[in-house]
């Protein structure tokens, strides 16, 4: 069978197993739709969760960011990885004791208010819309290089599958889809990466091979030490070394982290299990299952790392693999013959007088109308031209992006077919997993939360649900624009943006919910707004309105300022609550008995 045959059968052997899921597991009802009838095992919820956070950005952009930038990438492998542990220790045990919904719904009754509710649903809706942003983009990359189409008619091809399964399964047909996907992608993502370990390793574990020794050449020696070699003598930066300061480092990591214990579509997984007890065993399953794609992923972008230098660098372009000219034709790379030899260089800044490695000028390659004549189409040596004017600056001639790394790397090294088949599956698995979490979110954050409990109390079950639908609909056709037209280079950054907004707005309010009975309904909301305030106002004025970087906040980049916001919210929060009256009684009551053990009998002196 040829290449595309397998990726056919592949993907399409998995759209039928999720289909035929979510129709199995169609929503009947509120609860349905909501929680999925609260009765999901912890087994199939840690792994339903653990596919919901392995987003594209994880599975498609974070090995390509380690990839390109090395040891600064740790950043998002820290910050996610010990988001989640915050998240499951400190949150979601006493928010399903509480027994609500959604994350709004909490802050609506722990604030006694509707307009907590309120600004609620509005944070719930920003962050989602960033993330799924994202994710829109990582499902429009993998169809793009799957069909030879352009991101765009990608990107509509996966949000028209997302709304089929999302919208008519709701949470129950997501959870049951989500343990699929997860299956999928875990070997989608392991099995190439013990293939290439062997290959240039000679190690069939991944991990011991980033750390053992690289075989693939004429001499043994350390693959770090490789690896740094081989990007120093291009004019880029060690592998092993950091490039960010220590307080960009230290910001992002922080961001995520936080940010991770307030990512509301992450949350409402824990709704679905039985019970508190049930909740922390469920916990434990999804750290393992994520460690399974985490540890892996380091070892996945160092890998892609080599191949990419060694299959590239120096190789006349009529001699390029295969797979560098399909990259090519869907404008997922590209080459600029600068000093006009037919043969590709990739160099670092190092290389140039002016510090770039910039190929052309703009953010990303643009092409001459299909109707041009071929030789403003096709150049000389058949590589398809730019209609960008080429950085004659520096010597570097070849571009790509970083989220085509992990789809690449089993092509870079000659991988059997259908490992290749796996891996397009896992890709989309991974971007149409937290696609349609965060739709549910957003979906139940205005049927339920805006409809339901501040506009029309009176809506029954079925026009609830309706309105969730229409909620969906609506909701991926902006993110289907953004996805199209994203707000960053890379999917990875874009969602870094997200978890500074769920830093800067839920989790400061949901953490002093829990465990602060003093805080009151004008504190909470006032600390909420100005976080996500500032922090939105911030990306928007360096990502999108040209603020230059000498003008950064203590040098912080935009992907780490939802830690500013975040100790803003906090600050607020207890200001305004300390000149303002305590909660009612009941609500100090509420907040105490979430802190007590089921079973157990209401505290009193002896």
């Amino acid at each position: 069978m040829t290449q595309d045959q397998l990726n056919f059968l592949f993907i399409g052997i998995s759209f039928a197993l999720y289909i035929w899921i979510a129709v199995k597991s169609r929503a009947a009802s509120t609860t349905d739709y909501y929680t999925a009838g609260g009765g999901v095992s912890p087994l199939a919820n840690g792994m339903a969760t653990a596919a919901d956070w392995m987003s594209a950005a994880t599975f498609i952009s974070m090995a390509g960011t380690v990839a390109i930038s090395g040891y600064d990438a740790s950043r998002f492998l820290m910050g996610w990885t010990g988001g989640f542990v915050l998240l499951t220790i400190l949150m979601v045990p006493y928010l399903r004791k509480f027994g609500k919904a959604t994350v709004p719904d909490f802050i609506g009754d722990r604030y006694y208010s509707k307009f907590a509710r309120g600004v609620a649903v509005v944070c719930a809706i920003f962050i989602c819309m960033t993330y799924i942003m994202g994710q829109m983009r990582g499902v429009g990359v993998v169809f793009s290089q799957l069909f030879g189409i352009g991101i765009p008619a990608g990107v509509i091809i996966g949000a028209t599958i997302v709304f089929f399964y999302a919208g008519l399964g709701g949470m129950k047909g997501i959870t049951y889809t989500q343990v699929a996907q997860y299956c999928v992608m875990a070997f989608a993502y392991t099995i190439p990466a013990v293939f290439i370990a062997i290959a240039l390793t000679n190690n069939f574990i991944p991990q011991l091979g980033l750390i053992g020794n690289f075989t693939a050449g004429p001499e043994t020696v350390p693959f770090l030490e490789k690896l740094n070699s081989i990007n120093t003598e291009l004019g880029f930066a060690e592998y092993t070394s950091g490039k960010l300061s220590t307080m960009n480092m230290f910001c992002i990591t922080a961001a995520l982290m936080c940010g991770t214990a307030g990512l509301p579509h992450v949350i409402v997984r824990f709704f679905t299990v039985k019970s508190v007890k049930a909740v922390r065993t469920s916990a434990c399953w999804t750290l393992l299952f994520i460690a399974v794609i985490y540890l892996t992923a380091p070892t996945i972008g160092a890998f892609a790392r080599v191949n990419l230098i060694q299959k590239l660098n120096g190789t006349n372009y009529t001699e390029a693999p295969a797979w560098f000219q399909e990259f090519e034709t869907t404008g997922q790379m590209a080459w600029v013959d600068k000093n006009n030899d037919g043969k590709i260089q990739y160099f670092g800044p190092a290389k140039s007088e002016a510090g770039t490695a910039t190929v052309f000028q703009g953010a990303a390659p643009t092409y001459p109308a299909y109707d041009a004549p071929e030789d403003q189409r096709v150049g000389v040596n058949g590589e398809r031209l730019l209609a960008n004017k080429a950085d004659e600056s520096n010597p570097n001639e070849l571009w790509f992006g970083n989220d085509i790394m992990v789809m690449a790397n089993p092509s870079m090294a000659n991988l059997p077919k259908w490992v290749i088949a796996l891996l397009m599956a896992g890709c989309i698995a991974a971007a149409l997993s937290t696609a349609a979490g965060l739709l549910l979110v957003l979906s139940t954050s205005i049927s339920h939360d805006l409809m339901k409990k501040i506009i029309k109390p009176e809506l029954s079950d079925k026009e609830e649900v309706s309105y969730a639908r229409i909620a969906s609909f609506m909701a991926l056709v902006v993110a289907t624009y953004f996805g199209i037209n994203p707000p960053s280079a890379f999917i990875a950054k874009t969602v870094a943006f997200a978890f500074g907004l769920a830093a800067s707005s839920f989790f400061p309010t949901l953490l002093i919910g829990i465990f602060s009975k003093r805080m009151n309904r004008e504190g909470a909301m006032a600390g909420m707004l100005v976080g996500i305030t500032f922090t939105i106002g911030y990306i928007l004025y360096f990502q999108f309105l040209g603020g230059h970087k000498e003008h950064l906040l203590f040098g912080i980049e935009p992907e780490g300022i939802g830690f500013v916001g975040m100790l803003l919210n906090f600050a607020v929060s207890f200001a305004v609550s300390s000149f303002t009256p305590a909660p009612p009684q009941e609500v100090q009551d509420m907040v105490a008995s979430i802190h007590i053990p089921s079973g157990a009998a209401d505290a009193s002196h002896h």
